[in-house]
């Protein structure tokens, strides 16, 4: 069964020419097999989701270009997870982006909400590696993903669907265009939880007023290490402990929960009062582009199947850890290898 019905149609929006390329994939992967003692239910919760924001191509020291974006890395862990998502972006009218919508075929990942656009090439970002094997980004704007669509026919689709939750990140949303769209969006779906993946880059997404927008909608904030500190700073939080930052963060913005990523060290949760720690899995990382967002898409889905904090953060715990194993932001992984893993 499809996700959507196609519909093909040339549309003018906010003077810009957008040709409206449609390509409908089923949906409903095979689910894995039962996991280990300690998980309930795993497999039967399916969720519809929205996602909004970048997919572009990360060009690698080496040349060698490969497709990502967090919120696409994101949609297409989900959907691996058994789950349908509607993704919002945009690709350029250029061979990247044909490239783009071949692999999301690939990916059995819809491309309904994905607007080619004629006058902005289909998104890049520069990718370079540190000492500690954490990515740099250099990012190439204005590409196409700063300029998605959604009309009141496309809102309509979307709220007759029923979404559970609708995702964001930060760097698209500094684009106005992305910022409007979204806010329509979730006008349009007022039921759904809103995940917030932070995620900031170097020198683009770092305005205060931004954060401080797209936290007030949040119900559940994904963040780094680095970026509690940063924000503890922007908006006078206590950055230590972890525990007292998000209940700071919490209580500042009504969310549900906050979860911080700790890179080899796991994670750290916070949801109605309670504050979990869960370690992290050794792995010999191969490069670390995607793993954030293949953890995201774990553990909501964790988090939709009535897990505890600790088994959906041990379980986001298991998939970042393999997804970072592999070259690529959305390589080929199981759930069975996910959960053989050891501390």
């Amino acid at each position: 069964m499809s996700f959507l019905q196609p519909l093909n149609r040339t549309a003018k929006a906010s003077g810009r020419i957008a040709h409206f390329t449609f390509l409908i994939i089923p949906f409903g992967p095979a689910r894995a097999a039962p996991p280990k003692s300690g998980y309930t239910a795993y497999g039967q919760t399916h969720m519809n989701i929205v996602s909004i924001g970048e997919i572009l191509w990360d060009v690698f020291p080496s040349s060698e270009e490969r497709l990502g974006g967090a919120p696409f890395n994101f949609s297409a862990n989900a959907v691996r997870l058994g789950h349908a998502v509607a993704f919002v972006s945009g690709v350029g009218s250029d061979a990247r982006g044909e490239k783009v919508l071949e692999e999301m075929a690939r990916l059995s990942t819809s491309s309904r909400y994905v607007r080619k656009v004629f006058d902005a090439p289909t998104g890049t970002v520069t990718v370079s590696f540190g000492k500690d094997g954490e990515p740099d980004y250099v990012l190439h704007r204005p590409a196409a993903y700063d300029f998605p669509v959604l009309d009141d026919a496309d809102l309509k689709e979307i709220r007759e669907l029923n979404p559970e939750w609708v995702y964001y990140g930060t760097l698209s949303e500094v684009s106005p265009v992305v910022h409007a769209v979204a806010e329509a969006l979730l006008a349009a779906v007022p039921q759904a939880r809103r995940f917030y993946d932070v995620n900031l880059r170097k020198g683009s997404d770092q305005d205060p007023r931004l954060l401080d927008s797209l936290l007030r909608r949040t119900t559940f904030a994904k963040l780094n290490e680095s970026e509690s500190a940063r924000i503890a700073n922007f908006f006078g939080l206590p950055p230590n402990p972890l525990e007292a930052f998000c209940e700071a963060l919490r209580a500042r913005y009504r969310l549900e929960g906050v979860c911080i990523t700790l890179g080899a060290d796991g994670c750290a949760l916070s949801s109605d009062g309670k504050f979990v720690r869960c370690p992290g899995y050794r792995i010999r990382v191969q490069d670390a582009v995607g793993a954030g967002d293949a953890f995201a898409a774990a553990l909501l889905h964790g988090m939709g199947s009535g897990w505890t904090l600790a088994e959906a953060g041990d379980f986001a715990n298991r998939v970042g850890a393999v997804v970072a194993s592999r070259a690529g932001a959305i390589p080929d992984w199981s759930v069975a290898e996910c959960l053989e893993l050891a501390l």
